[in-house]
């Protein structure tokens, strides 16, 4: 059975590692575990397994728009973030079309990219941040779309809310600018986007946000975008009837009304990342300044060997060759105990 030709050379995504008994800070999970209102609504609904989800998440998008300040049909939740970006691939891209994506980014915009058989035109990162002058340089007429990742996984770094207007103005209305927020809740800087309120300005602009990192339901894969009411239309039309299922739906909901869950996973991670800057200064190791629950790290170093090393001692990271960073390491923010280990472990690696 032949493929069609734009699946023949697409490589499958490479997820975080997860052994049995090892410590897992490869997936940017979060280390408090789930919402427990969160946990407590899925309970409710166990015994309704039986009947199809509500394809139109009524509940979820009303509970979501007054949380964000939007109407309904602003909103359109995915299977995870991830199926939103494949879904704006079904949406609008062509054979014609190209796409300008980071180099070193998450590697579903690619992948959303070449399974249309659009072209991507990568942009290096420079110094670890979205190069925007460079991308808004790469703009043709053949350019349909573009991918921010802000924070950008797996370095961290943002751009703060002057220079994403500043880049916005430049990009012609006709391009889909598809801003990716999956990390926000977690983002310290004062000056990160205010980027709901940017819709009212900029009809070309998507944000994609998910329920997967702060809120603690990654098993559960609700994600949501938010835009203008005719390209949530646009996309509504390529997504599966039931695409995200009851407990996912009940469970977000639940989770948006644990501000308390919020507010100690947010503190938790603050205090983390200060414990690994310390423990990462002190090793002498290099690392981006981040605004995520992970830290991109320069290990100086064939990553794949610091990672097996580091998995014989219990502890999974995430090597970085896959996007393209050959001797750097991620790894997510973790429980002081979890990194007391990762430390430990790392500095045992550095051979």
């Amino acid at each position: 059975m032949k493929t069609r030709e734009t699946i023949q050379n697409l490589i499958p995504y490479s997820a975080g590692v997860k052994v049995p008994g090892a410590i897992k800070l490869s997936s940017n999970e979060n280390p408090l575990g789930t919402s427990p209102k969160a946990t407590q609504a899925m309970k409710q609904y166990l015994d309704q397994s039986f009947i199809y989800p509500d394809g139109a998440y009524s509940e979820l998008r009303t509970r979501l728009s007054q949380h964000l300040g939007t109407q309904n049909d602003n909103l359109i939740i995915g299977n995870g973030s991830d199926e939103i970006i494949t879904l704006l691939g079904l949406t609008y891209l062509t054979p014609n079309d190209e796409v300008i994506l980071a180099k070193e980014t998450f590697s579903e915009y690619l992948f959303a990219t070449k399974i249309m058989g659009a072209t991507p035109i990568q942009v290096p990162l420079k110094e670890g941040y979205h190069d925007l002058e460079a991308m808004e340089a790469s703009i043709t007429s053949s350019t349909k779309m573009i991918f921010i990742c802000n924070p950008n996984n797996p370095t961290g770094t943002y751009w703060p809310e002057k220079d994403i207007l500043k880049f916005l103005d430049k990009v012609p209305s006709e391009v889909l600018v598809v801003l990716d927020e999956a990390y926000n809740e977690y983002v310290r800087a004062e000056d990160y986007p205010h980027s709901v309120n940017l819709l009212n300005k900029y009809n070309n602009l998507i944000i994609l946000r998910t329920f997967s990192k702060i809120y603690g339901l990654a098993a559960l894969r609700v994600g949501y975008g938010i835009s203008n009411k005719d390209i949530i239309q646009d996309i509504w039309k390529a997504k599966q009837p039931f695409n995200v299922g009851t407990l996912g739906q009940v469970a977000a909901k639940a989770a948006l009304d644990d501000r308390d869950f919020v507010i100690q996973s947010f503190q938790s991670n603050k205090t983390g990342l200060a414990q690994l800057e310390e423990g990462l200064t002190s090793l002498g190791l290099f690392y981006y300044p981040t605004q995520a629950n992970f830290i991109c790290v320069n290990v100086n170093q064939d990553s794949k060997k610091i990672f097996d090393r580091m998995l014989k001692a219990g502890v999974t990271i995430r090597s970085l060759i896959s996007f393209g960073m050959p001797e750097w390491i991620r790894i997510t923010i973790g429980t002081e105990k979890q990194n007391l280990a990762v430390l430990k472990a790392l500095k045992e690696s550095l051979i």
